[in-house]
Formats: C-alpha cells, structure tokens, sequence
C-alpha cells in the first residue's frame, strides 16, 4: 500500500482504520442519482445540480452516471424513490475547470453508506466556462454551495429525506477553498497578492484564476465572511488559494475539518503551502491532516480509461496529466482509502439523525 503521512490530528485508530481498509457492507442500499435545477434570481446564477442518495426502490434499472471515452462512470437508479428516513447530506464542491462529475467516485461511496450527497457546476470556473468576469468572482462559490442546501431542504422529494438544515462540504482544489470559507474562513485579497508575489509558481496564482483582476465590488464580496452555519463538517482534497485566508479567521473556525493531501514535489500545488499550511492555522482540537504521498493533484478525480490520456491530450495540449497519479498504487486504490476515512470522518462528525 502507498505510504500516508499522519500528523498529531489523525486518531491512531482512525489510521489503523485507513490502512486495513473497510470492505464494503454487503446489506448496503443501492444508489439513486437525479438532476435538478435551481433556478437564477436577480441575486443568483442558475444552477445545474446532481443527486446522488440511498434507495431501496428496484423498479429502476441501474445505468452508468458520468462515463465517457477518458473517464469510467459510476453505476446508480436514476430517479428512483430515495430510501427512507432521515440521511446527511454531504455537498461537493470541484475544482477550477471541474465539473459535478468530477468526484462522483466519492458521492457513489457515500450514497451506499446512507448519505445524501448534491454536486453543482459553479459558473465561471467549470468546463467549458472559465473566462472572466466569472472566474474572478469566487465569492460566488461558497453562495452556491448556501443555494444548493436550501434548494434540497426545500425539495418535495428529497427533503423529507434529509436530516434538516445542516450539512457537510467536501471540495477539491478550488472547491477546498470553498469548503473552508464555508466554514468562517475570511479570504484577504491582499495577503493572497503577496504570497503569489513571493511564490508565482503557485497554480493558484496562475493566469487561469487571475488573468482579470477582481473590482472593488469583487474584492469587498471576497474579504466577507461567506460562512453557512447550517455545515457541520468540511474535507478538503489537495485545496489551493489557502495562503489568502486570514489566520486569526482560522483559528477561529469551529467546524470539524479533515485536511487531505496529495503527496510533496508539486510546485504548482505545493503542500507546504496549502493543506498543511491549512492544518496548521485550523485549531488543533477540531483538525485533522492526512497526506497521502502517492496521490497527485488530479487522483481525487474519477478513474481514467485507458486511452483517456491520449484523448485528453488531442482536446487540450496537458491535460493528459490529469490522469497521472504518483508512482505507488493506481487510482481507484487511492480513492477506496479517501472514501473509508472520509466515512469514518463524517460518522464520527456527523450525529446520526
């Protein structure tokens, strides 16, 4: 097995747990999967959202959500009746450039463990739609997330299903940003400047998020606070933009977080710098780090087929790196070991409701 990191936040037990492995209960329910829409207000862009949740309902036949020619899909019940009684929910937030898609993997495996688990595109840093003015408007993000909450608390079909009015926030890369602002972190414009003054190397400085400077209105919307009381817990998978927080803004966050990594030697992403920088300004208590030394930036997104590189590679020159994991185990290994300690996580954080 590839080699994790744990720090003095990750209970012995919970990594005994992480490196044995938890098989995968035989009684648990199947995975039903929906789209919906929220719908833009005057305030509010438009939303596409996805429904991953546990379902006992057999009338619907099981098809592949999300396959494609470079990426492997995940089998779920479209629009059969949710399971009953009252589930979590979990929401996901992507990277730049991502897409709801993109850690299906993740909401599959928590949907068969009794979690209600919502996607969104966020506009303005999803595929195909990354150009300003949209993507300077981050602030946006951590709102879309609020709007997805209210949307399935007010759904007739799922919020009888939900555990109301609280929820966890799972984000990867920019969607860890997300996650953490959510939780009362307080982003600083002005501190981000001067780290990518100091490290321009740094992805999150990269001309894909500041080609267009924000506006004054963009820059007082990103120094507020953008927390949701209603989140309960946050895992962040390889996050980027962390030396923008403010400290004293995280030391202050009481939300239960899980800090994960992807290994060291990314200069573009580099843990230093971002996940550990978070784990060590999160309180101590409440905070817990795991690095997982065999995983690159891109191992926290779905399973590639095995020609996707090339394929990726003839849409966009580079992209095929985003099928490249470190040089240990493949990559649905590394996602069973980020699925069982994101679970026990979440149990653990999470009352039952």
């Amino acid at each position: 097995m590839g080699s994790t990191t744990p720090s003095r936040w990750l209970p012995l037990a919970l990594l005994a747990a992480i490196q044995a492995g938890s098989a995968w209960a035989a009684d648990a329910p199947a995975v039903g999967f929906r789209k919906m829409a929220v719908p833009e207000t005057a305030q509010n862009r438009a939303l596409e959202v996805a429904v991953w949740y546990p379902t006992d309902d057999s009338s619907r036949n099981a098809t592949l959500i999300g396959d494609n020619p470079a990426f492997v899909g995940v089998s779920a019940r479209v629009d059969a009746a949710p399971q009953p009684g009252r589930h979590p929910l979990v929401v996901l937030s992507h990277g730049y450039g991502g897409n709801w898609t993109n850690e299906q993997w993740l909401a599959v495996d928590l949907a068969a463990h009794g979690y209600i688990v919502a996607a969104a595109n966020h506009p303005g840093t999803t595929s195909r739609d990354m150009a300003p003015p949209g993507a300077v408007k981050l602030w946006r993000r951590p709102g879309d997330v609020s709007r997805v909450i209210d949307a399935l608390n007010g759904d007739p079909q799922l919020s009888p299903s939900l555990a109301p009015q609280r929820a966890a926030v799972i984000g990867h890369s920019l969607g860890g940003w997300t996650a953490v602002a959510l939780a009362g972190g307080r982003f600083d414009p002005e501190r981000f400047a001067a780290s990518c003054k100091a490290h321009p190397e740094m992805a999150a400085c990269g001309r894909e998020i500041g080609a267009e400077q924000p506006g004054p209105e963009d820059v007082a919307a990103l120094s507020r606070s953008l927390a949701d009381a209603r989140v309960k817990a946050i895992v962040t998978l390889d996050l980027g933009l962390s030396q923008g927080f403010d400290p004293a803004s995280l030391a202050a966050v009481t939300t239960p977080a899980l800090v994960i990594a992807a290994g060291p030697g990314d200069a573009r992403m580099p843990v230093e710098l971002e996940s550990r920088a978070l784990a060590d300004r999160l309180p101590a208590a409440t905070t817990r780090y795991l690095a997982i030394d065999d995983a690159s930036h891109f191992s926290f997104l779905n399973v590639c087929k095995a020609d996707a590189i090339p394929l990726l590679e003839a849409d966009r020159p580079g992209d095929g790196m985003i099928c490249r994991d470190g040089n240990g185990r493949n990559r649905a290994t590394i996602h069973r070991q980020v699925a069982d300690v994101v679970l026990r996580f979440l149990n653990e954080v999470t009352p039952t409701p």
